[in-house]
């Protein structure tokens, strides 16, 4: 049986992909010529913002009395669980070393990077949970510096709750400035700010444009596109629960894909017949994000068995994977290529976006058949050392002169050669390519 689409998406994440590169080009270089001065150009033109740029303390202070006691609360919580979870990643790599052979020792040192730029969308919606996922991360990996960079709305600045989540999680500081200026100023060392190593978060098209174009120069988390999210569910899986989350996850954007697969065709149309009207239910902006999305970018999938849906998941290698099916271990085990998953109804992606301590800055367009989303790991450097005897370089140093005289390259061989000579004067070694 071939897969039967009852709905057919007529439009991609890449369908009304602009030409923003020039654009982004254009301003980062005449950022990096122009400096602050320049930041702060775009920042009036982009912003329409023309308060302080670099947050003081007591702006800081000032915008964390204005958030709600509950929300700090709830920001806290978030927070602690994002803080374990990276901990207990962070924990899975160490420091190691073994002897290579008697007298020759090899070892493995994690490094976390300096300066962190913790890019947290706030434009259309007001991305707290960026912050915490972004910081709290750079935070227990040990990052000697942390920015926190956010847009700032005409004449009120970074949203409160922002400059909170950022606060507490560990930002040393907090940039006001949006899109390409804000990820140029901490790419750059502008404002006084120490040049970022590494540049993390979510953001519009112009944002991961200007990661593109960066990457390199900097490290970079991943170049995200449009999020996506794809449900996998059985006759079992209750059709307004399925529906609801897919509705959830298409008011990102207009250009979000959601996905259903699923090998019952009943419930397939259900969903369909639900959405619509769950779609209607939401406020505006939300609703007209959710609709075009939906009308656009969705898709619903019927297989033959649970093995083809499966299968189904893995080339779509969706950012969000949701299992309502029967049997969760087998899902576990045999789905392969997801940025986060989520088994079982009692579980939800929005779960994971905002509290549960697993990241929400995951890969997208497919991204996920090659790599997971950021976690602690992403701001440290696992980097190699040795050391021997003169003893312990023997064996090496004369396997090394043969193999390199095989590839042709006889400076290697010498650098191999020469140690022999001064550690074993005398010693007859046969070196040459042929053994």
């Amino acid at each position: 049986m071939t897969r039967d689409y009852l709905k057919k998406a007529t439009l991609t994440a890449k369908s009304d992909a602009t030409q923003v590169h020039e654009t982004v080009k254009s301003i980062l270089d005449d950022i990096e010529a122009g400096g602050d001065a320049k930041a702060m150009e775009y920042a009036a033109k982009f912003d329409k913002y023309d308060g302080n740029v670099m947050l003081t303390a007591e702006e800081i202070e000032a915008a964390c009395a204005l958030v709600p006691e509950k929300l700090k609360a709830d920001i806290r919580f978030a927070h602690d669980n994002v803080r374990r979870f990276a901990e207990i990643q962070k924990s899975t790599v160490s420091d190691v070393e073994m002897e290579i052979v008697p007298g020759f020792t090899a070892g493995q040192k994690v490094i976390p990077v300096d300066a962190a730029g913790c890019y947290v969308p706030g434009g259309r919606y007001s991305h707290i949970a960026s912050a915490i996922m972004t910081v709290t991360t750079a935070k227990v990996a040990g990052c000697g510096h942390i920015t926190a960079c956010s847009p700032p709305r005409p004449d009120t600045g970074v949203a409160p709750a922002i400059v909170y989540a950022a606060h507490i999680c560990g930002a040393d500081k907090i940039l006001a400035l949006g899109g390409v200026q804000g990820v140029a100023a901490m790419s750059f060392g502008l404002f006084g700010l120490p040049k970022a190593n590494i540049l993390v978060g979510p953001g519009n098209q112009f944002v991961a444009e200007a990661k593109r174009i960066l990457f390199g120069r900097v490290g970079i988390d991943m170049i995200a596109g449009p999020t996506d999210s794809l449900v996998l569910a059985d006759a079992s899986a209750d059709a307004h629960v399925v529906a609801t989350d897919l509705v959830s996850q298409a008011e990102h954007g207009y250009n979000s894909p959601v996905w259903l697969v699923t090998d019952d065709r009943g419930l397939a149309e259900k969903v369909m017949e639900l959405v619509p009207g769950l779609i209607d239910d939401l406020p505006q902006v939300n609703r007209d994000n959710a609709f075009a999305a939906w009308r656009d970018y969705a898709e619903v999938i019927v297989c033959a068995d649970r093995e083809d849906m499966a299968a189904c998941s893995d080339e779509y290698a969706p950012e969000h994977l949701t299992v309502q099916a029967g049997d969760l271990p087998w899902w576990l085990d045999r789905l392969t290529c997801y940025g986060s998953l989520f088994l079982g109804e009692e579980t939800t992606v929005s779960y994971g976006d905002k509290a549960t301590g697993t990241n929400h800055v995951l890969p997208t367009s497919g991204a996920a058949s090659y790599t997971g989303g950021l976690s602690v790991h992403k701001y440290m450097k696992i980097v190699t050392w040795q050391q021997a005897t003169r003893d312990g370089s023997k064996a090496v140093a004369e396997a090394t002169a043969r193999i390199s005289r095989l590839e042709g390259m006889e400076g290697h061989a010498r650098a191999a050669d020469v140690r022999l000579a001064k550690y074993f004067p005398g010693e007859n070694f046969d070196l040459s390519a042929d053994g």
